[in-house]
């Protein structure tokens, strides 16, 4: 069958009009839309209810398949997180292929594979079809969810959560969703470290016995294969997957906030604000309002520096590298979010801004060549996207789901083309918020005071980077200083005398850093030297020798000279009773006061050291024990922040405590330090740390 997708080429013709005498001294007006044809697609049902997109393209020879759920949002509660789980952990195992057979076996034939909670993906040559879909089938039909692979996914999922807690960007999208939809709504739960240790198998098993149904499916092939090869194909490998009900589910619909709402996330550190205005809206996929909001959107901050929020915040402003907004139709909830990355000093004349431009698009019709030049990007954009076989599958799926008229896509530009100023301010005044809106900030916590005129009562929300209440500081008993929490931690890590009594000590270990495990040792000479090395299969990747006075650090064959910064590091960790002589080593220290760190009372104490350097530990109040510590530090023009988390101490034969697994996380960068071995006292001699 012969099929029709229009060139960016013919269309540039159509929407030009080349055939006629332009007069150049003036811009031309804008034609009508031009007609355009739909490459064709085919359908067919199976008897299970599965229903099946062909797609044919024979200009390469390789076909891809799409299985996709089509399902209600999932309310996970205290295990979220169990769902994306279920889809990623599909192909980790069958019942007959073990997670390496079917990787080596995608690979054997230069395949692409993979699974989500909605469905599975598969892409090979064509003549590999057959072995392509026998392990898709396998996967869709048979899995195993193999208790092993889960407890590494988890382990996983736990170290890129604890990356993202110093990631402003993952914070303010987290703490945005939360606050917009509300924590009993699907899009607003949050996985946790917490959640996330709470998933067992049965659940993933249960997720995929609920809602891995063909009657709720759609098999979209594209590709170069005919629709008599795509009928034998679905019915050979999908037939006998078993129809079923799947529950339907119902959620409160969120509401915009009656007033604006500043949402607050303090990071220490924080050279920069991130800016995110949000709520939800009322939009459906596929309807004309839809489509007008797609324009008011382009109009706004969509994409491009023709957009209103990136000529005033970058071009005009300087404010931001780019200021941009969203607004999203969905089929339960849809939502509006503008907002920008803003130095500190910036933020609350950013906030202002943002507000700006919202409000003014609620005020005034865009005039005519500014909603000329949007259309036309669209006009390109959509052109474009016809040159993907997939997008025509896209059309077709939504056409079924919908129930959209056939020709639905091919008026697209015929929609687009009618849409006007008035149309724009009409949906505008509806969608556009800037009086009933969340505005979130991550950022330092001297930004506060700016931001809090921008709440409509004056008491704004806080959080922590895991979307539980942010607790501020309070006062600490009157009698307890810095100095009597640093006697409480060396008391609560064995005493000062069983301290003592550690002249020398060895270290080994692991550095976990995600993509490899590496060995770690290090030797230690209390007060007086101290060695590193971290090596891989017995070859040092890194040395770091202090041998009293100076430092040499090598690196993969490259050799160099430790700064003052890093030998002060070298003395202070050499001292296991480093907190006793803070300053002697030029650090002053002050009790800010107790925070609510995972639910647990720590004392926090601020240690600035002469470099300007500000390392801020966080002492349990019960235990006595360093839990946490954040360390800020500026670099040239730059703030590094890294933020050290101890996960558990181990305890010597003589009872003193040393961290045993400690996570770090530095510029998102994660790094797990696991401590097998601590030797008190072994023989070590000064030689040992000569340079």
């Amino acid at each position: 069958m012969k099929k029709y997708i229009v060139s960016i080429f013919a269309l540039m013709i159509a929407v030009a009009g080349m055939t006629q005498k332009v007069d150049r001294s003036k811009a031309p007006s804008a034609g009508p839309a031009p007609k355009i044809q739909i490459g064709s697609y085919q359908t067919f049902t199976l008897d299970n209810g599965l229903k099946v997109i062909v797609v044919e393209n024979h200009k390469l020879p390789n076909v891809s398949y799409s299985l996709q759920l089509e399902i209600d949002p999932i309310k996970e509660g205290d295990k979220a997180g169990y769902v994306s789980f279920a889809g990623d952990m599909m192909s980790k195992g069958t019942t007959s292929r073990s997670k390496d057979e079917i990787t080596s076996s995608i690979d054997f034939i230069g395949a692409q594979f993979s699974s989500g909670s909605d469905g599975i993906y598969g892409a090979c040559l064509t003549k590999h079809s057959e072995k392509m879909l026998e392990i898709f089938s396998d996967v869709l039909l048979n899995p195993s969810f193999p208790e092993t692979e889960l407890e590494k996914f988890k382990k996983k999922t736990i170290s890129g959560l604890i990356s993202e807690k110093t990631d402003p960007n993952s914070i303010s999208s987290k703490i945005g969703n939360m606050v917009t939809y509300g924590k009993n709504h699907p899009y607003g739960e949050q996985m946790t470290e917490e959640t996330v240790k709470n998933i067992g198998r049965e659940d993933i098993v249960n997720y995929y016995n609920s809602y891995f149904k063909p009657n709720v499916a759609y098999l979209i092939i594209v590709g170069d294969i005919t629709m008599e090869t795509a009928k034998v194909q679905a019915n050979k490998y999908f037939a006998s997957w078993n129809r079923g009900d799947v529950p339907k589910l119902k959620f409160r619909a969120p509401k915009v906030p009656a007033g604006n709402e500043v949402v607050f996330v303090p990071m220490p550190g924080a050279v920069q604000s991130v800016i995110n205005i949000t709520y939800p809206i009322d939009l459906v996929p596929t309807t004309q309002d839809a489509l007008v909001a797609s324009v008011l959107n382009n109009i706004l901050g969509g994409s491009g520096f023709q957009t209103r929020l990136m000529q005033n915040l970058r071009e005009d402003k300087a404010y931001t590298y780019g200021a941009y907004s969203d607004i999203a139709a969905d089929d339960y909830i849809g939502n509006f979010s503008a907002g920008a990355s803003v130095r500190n000093e910036v933020t609350d004349s950013s906030i202002t801004q943002l507000m700006l431009e919202i409000t003014k698009l609620t005020n005034e019709a865009v005039d005519d060549k500014t909603l000329q030049i949007v259309k036309n990007i669209m006009t390109g954009q959509f052109a474009r996207s016809l040159e993907r076989p997939q997008t025509v599958a896209r059309f077709a799926k939504n056409i079924d789901k919908y129930g959209l008229p056939k020709n639905f896509y091919e008026t697209y530009l015929e929609r687009l083309n009618a849409v006007t100023a008035q149309d724009i301010l009409t949906l505008a005044k509806r969608v556009l918020m800037p009086n009933n809106a969340y505005i979130t900030v991550v950022g330092n916590k001297e930004i506060e005071s700016k931001i809090t005129t921008f709440d409509a009562d004056g008491k704004i929300s806080k959080y922590n980077p895991d979307g539980s209440v942010f607790i501020d500081l309070r006062p600490a008993p009157a009698d307890v200083t810095a100095q009597v929490v640093f006697n409480n931690y060396i008391q609560a890590t064995g005493g000062k005398d069983k301290i003592a009594k550690i002249k020398s000590f060895e270290q080994k270990g692991k550095f976990d850093v995600g993509m490899a495990k590496l060995d770690m040792q290090s030797i230690c000479i209390a007060n007086t030297a101290m060695r590193l090395v971290v090596s891989m299969n017995g070859n040092a990747m890194m040395t770091q020798t202090w041998d009293g006075t100076k430092m040499q650090i090598s690196q993969m064959g490259q050799s160099m000279e430790g700064g003052e910064a890093e030998i002060l590091q070298a003395k202070i960790q050499s001292d296991l009773l480093a907190e006793l002589h803070y300053a002697d080593f030029g650090i002053q220290s002050q009790l800010k006061g107790i925070e609510v760190v995972n639910g647990s009372d720590m004392y926090v104490v601020e240690n600035t050291y002469a470099n300007g350097m500000v390392a801020t530990d966080y002492f349990d109040v019960k235990s006595g024990l360093r839990m946490k510590t954040i360390t800020v530090q500026k670099v040239g023009e730059t703030t590094q922040t890294s933020e050290t988390t101890v996960v558990s101490y181990g305890t010597t034969a003589d009872g003193v405590k040393y961290p045993n697994v400690v996570k770090q996380n530095a510029g998102g960068q994660l790094v797990e330090i696991t401590i097998s071995e601590f030797n008190v006292n072994p023989k070590v001699k000064k030689k040992d740390f000569k340079i």
